[in-house]
């Protein structure tokens, strides 16, 4: 944490003992006292950059500590929040059967799966095409994650194979970067990550301006998509870079943004309304 005044009397009636005891507990370093207004300002500027809490002599070393500043990456993000086995989420009333890869999924994309009645099998982040057509699935579902999506690169060797599957799919955020790469696209870090639920989305074929919740450092460079296989659904009203993806040559559409976020904005959950339709109309033929 980074607080610019330090109150170490906590304002919860349901905290018992004191905050640096807790603070201890939870094993979360923190620094305070500090100019953060300056601090905001530095980072407007400059972008988003690496940063280091120690309680090194930073005069003494600083040359060593900016180089593990500077060194620093998260690698292996994927791999470290997805799980290691299937777990099976039953609708109430099924009509369907979806995938849902877990590449740190959100609890509510499995919901708004389940209420609309799929019955919803979340696998590991690095299953492959033999293992979903193992499945059989009506649908799948690529949801949103952490980290560098061009790191993961066995995961969009793995997507290229099951795109051919013939199978109705869905990517939100991670998953929606993941299948442009899978499909010959580029993404790039932003000098200024989407964050909070109040951004502004461009539906390009209605006009239409949506409110949605977002949380992503990277994004999906427009010009990458190949026109010939998909194209840019969606965009995002501030500084024009591509929050959705509509593909020709597979039966899947992607969003950067979050249609599951819970309690809001729910301007488009309808996504998943969508995504169901696209697998009825898939089993009719």
């Amino acid at each position: 944490y980074i607080v610019r005044e330090w109150c170490d009397k906590p304002s919860n009636f349901r905290m018992q003992g004191d905050i640096n005891s807790f603070l201890e507990k939870q094993n979360i370093i923190g620094i305070h006292s500090i100019d953060t207004r300056s601090l905001t300002r530095r980072i407007r500027e400059a972008g988003v950059m690496n940063g280091m809490i120690t309680t090194e002599d930073v005069y003494a070393k600083k040359e060593e500590l900016l180089e593990k500043i500077r060194s620093y990456k998260i690698v292996g993000a994927v791999d470290s929040v997805t799980q290691t086995e299937e777990l099976f989420y039953p609708a109430e009333k099924s009509g369907c059967k979806v995938v849902l890869f877990d590449f740190g999924y959100k609890r509510n994309i499995r919901n708004e799966l389940v209420k609309r009645g799929c019955d919803v099998v979340v696998v590991p982040a690095k299953t492959n095409a033999e293992k979903i057509k193992e499945i059989n699935p009506d649908g799948i579902m690529l949801s949103n994650g952490p980290g560098d999506p061009e790191e993961n690169t066995e995961i969009i060797s793995n997507l290229k194979e099951i795109s051919k599957l013939g199978i109705p799919m869905f990517g939100i955020c991670l998953g929606h970067q993941l299948m442009a790469l899978a499909n010959g696209g580029r993404t790039e870090k932003l000098k200024y990550g989407h964050r909070g639920a109040n951004q502004p989305v461009i539906d390009l074929v209605s006009g239409k301006t949506y409110v949605t919740s977002q949380n992503h450092g990277y994004a999906v460079v427009n010009d990458s998509i190949d026109k010939s296989i998909a194209e840019v659904s969606h965009i995002n009203a501030n500084d024009k870079t591509c929050e959705g993806v509509r593909y020709k040559n597979i039966n899947a559409f992607t969003v950067q943004f979050h249609p599951e976020a819970h309690g809001g904005p729910l301007d488009t959950s309808y996504l998943f309304d969508e995504f169901v339709q696209m697998i009825a109309d898939g089993r009719k033929r």
